[in-house]
This record gives C-alpha cells, structure tokens and sequence, in this order.
C-alpha cells in the first residue's frame, strides 16, 4: 500500500514561444522503461530537469534506489517520463510534452481502460511495456487494491489523460506510477477545474499548441518516510 497522501503541485510549464514565459501557481510524461536518468527520456522536458530539493538536484537523482527513472512506454512508444517513489509508492512527478488533439473537434471521453504498473520496478529483465495491475500487492509500487474500496481518496493523474495526443496517450496514463492518492472532492473540483485551465492556456497561447508541463506531488510530512 502506499504510504502517504499528497497535495498535487505541478511545477511548471513551458510554452514554444520566443517571448512568452507562463509563469503557474502550483500546477506543474505507453512503453514503460526503468531507466537511470531523466535524461534518458528525451523529448518530455524542455532544456532541463526541474530541482526537487532533496530528490532531483541539478539534474542528478539522489537515491538512485528509491528514486526511479520511468520512460512510460505503451505499445512500444515511449509517451511521457515520471520520476517515482518506490518507497512511498507513489510519483514524484510526471513531465510531458502537449500537442494539442489529434481529432480535436470530436467529443473528448476518458478513454475504458485498465490500469496498469511498471513491470521493471519490480523485475528489470521484464517487458518495457506498462501492463495490466493483476496483483493485490507489489513491492516497489501501489496496485489498484491501495485504492478500491477507498471512500476518502481515489487515483489522482499527474500527465492528465485529457491532454493525451491521441487515444493510445490517453490510455497510457491511466498506469498507477502516473496517479497519487487525491481527496475525491478535491480531484473531482478543484484539481480538474486546474487541469482545465491549464489546457486552456495551452490551446489558446502556445506556438503550434504545443508546450512542456512538469506535474509534480507534495507528500505529507507527517507521513512522508524517510530515505
């Protein structure tokens, strides 16, 4: 089970505008592939990694053993990249590169999937793609037992399935390395009303609507374990 509820803070947001730098209060990437840094997964971060005091500084991950580098790989593509906490079971962050919709006139429905864990968190000789969760427990990661029957928290996603490319983006992000556990109300109000408006942001002022979120979350201290 993971082991501490969160607040979620994305990071950051970069548009491909010459002059134009958004700069966001509090908001901040299916082939999956455990890899050693975020540098290894090019194309979701623009120029360089965020500072995550204590986790990620200077683009040098501190506690390489709890601390895992995932290229989210879906059907042999790589879709977006997460940094995880295996200790806590839960992301530390998501960072993805918006395009935009490829059918963006059609109406948007979350994708019926699955969803799915990282099977080299638990065997790196394992498949690179995300697959199914059919365990009730695993050890470096949360299942979906952590939240069925859940009536205070549910699964919060970092890289949004809205802001999914197309329908195999969409469904790359429904894996748990993607989602920490959120309040209901607060998923359902206030984070998708953010999640929106960013979005919106993105549609409206970015070059070509293409853009470089981070999404980030804040454990708890008071449940937050050491390294």
């Amino acid at each position: 089970m993971f082991h501490n509820c969160v607040m979620m803070t994305p990071l950051n947001t970069w548009c491909l505008l010459p002059l134009t730098v958004l700069l966001l209060l509090s908001i901040s990437p299916t082939e999956t592939e455990v890899v050693q840094s975020m540098s290894q997964c090019e194309g979701f971060i623009l120029n360089k990694p965020p500072q995550v005091p204590g986790i990620l500084e200077n683009g040098q991950i501190k506690g390489k053993n709890r601390y895992r580098v995932i290229c989210q790989t879906y059907e042999n593509k790589r879709r977006f990249v997460t940094l995880y906490d295996t200790k806590n079971k839960i992301p530390v962050l998501s960072a993805y590169k918006y395009r935009g919709q490829e059918n963006s006139e059609e109406r948007e429905e979350r994708p019926k999937t699955h969803w799915k864990i990282e099977p080299q968190l638990e065997d790196r000789s394992t498949d690179k793609n995300m697959k199914k969760c059919d365990q009730a427990q695993y050890k470096n990661q949360a299942s979906d037992n952590d939240y069925k029957n859940n009536k205070d928290y549910n699964r919060g996603h970092l890289f949004p399935s809205s802001y999914g490319f197309d329908e195999s983006d969409k469904i790359s992000t429904f894996t748990l390395t993607n989602a920490v556990p959120q309040e209901r109300s607060f998923n359902n109000g206030s984070w998708r009303k953010m999640e929106n408006y960013i979005k919106c942001i993105l549609e409206n002022y970015c070059k070509n609507k293409e853009g470089y979120v981070v999404t980030g979350a804040k454990a708890n201290p008071e449940t937050q374990q050491e390294s």
